[in-house]
């Protein structure tokens, strides 16, 4: 699996291109990913926008993006809705208007994009989701999990404490050697551990 981390300015999300045919998240600025995806592939080939949920930093252009090059837009189904919501999608916190996008694929966990696994992980959004390939023990966590036991956030709209806990415990039956979160640094040693220490880390927050 080839995976090339795009450039995004420091508030976005990080934006992963995967085997020259799909992108992981987006990130706010549509025109600077598709700069960014010109270095690497012809926009044409570009076939799938998967977005690990419905948050503007993560959505905000996709639309951009999907019109640029073809690409389908894909969502868990549950996160489709809030797209377009000021509110739903923290757009209202970075300043702006959520974007008008209508996905092409609605998801539900369990789909496969070529190696990549849909697994839905809910806490974060209701509509969360990371992607896993066992061949590659490669994980795209999204805003579920990130470096050092850091994990997504529950105090936005739809964020669920008990459901993140419960999705985290999902990932650490996984095993991960490279973990590529949705912001920070790309792990490339001791995933695992990380992941168990997010469980931790979640589970003793939420107990406050």
């Amino acid at each position: 699996m080839q995976v090339k981390k795009l450039k995004n300015s420091p508030y976005d999300a990080n934006a992963y291109l995967v085997d020259g045919t799909v992108l992981v998240d987006v990130g706010m600025d549509g025109e600077a990913v598709i700069q960014e995806l010109e270095k690497h592939i012809q926009p044409g080939d570009l076939e799938t926008i998967i977005l690990t949920h419905c948050h503007y930093d993560h959505s905000g252009g996709a639309g951009t993006v999907a019109r640029a090059t073809g690409a389908k837009i894909a969502i868990h189904k549950d996160d489709a809705p809030l797209l377009n919501n000021d509110h739903a999608s923290a757009s209202r916190l970075f300043g702006e208007r959520a974007p008008s996008i209508v996905p092409d694929i609605l998801l539900g966990g369990g789909e496969f994009f070529g190696e990549l696994e849909v697994i839905h992980t809910p806490g974060h959004t209701p509509g969360g989701i990371c992607l896993y390939d066992g061949e590659s023990k490669t994980l795209f966590s999204g805003d579920t999990v990130f470096q050092d036991g850091s994990f997504g956030r529950t105090d936005l709209y739809g964020g669920n404490a008990a459901q993140l806990i419960e999705s985290i415990k999902k990932l650490t039956l996984l095993d991960v050697s490279i973990m590529y979160p949705g912001h920070g640094d790309i792990v490339t040693g001791g995933a695992n551990e990380q992941i168990r220490m997010s469980l931790l880390m979640a589970s003793q927050y939420s107990s406050f």
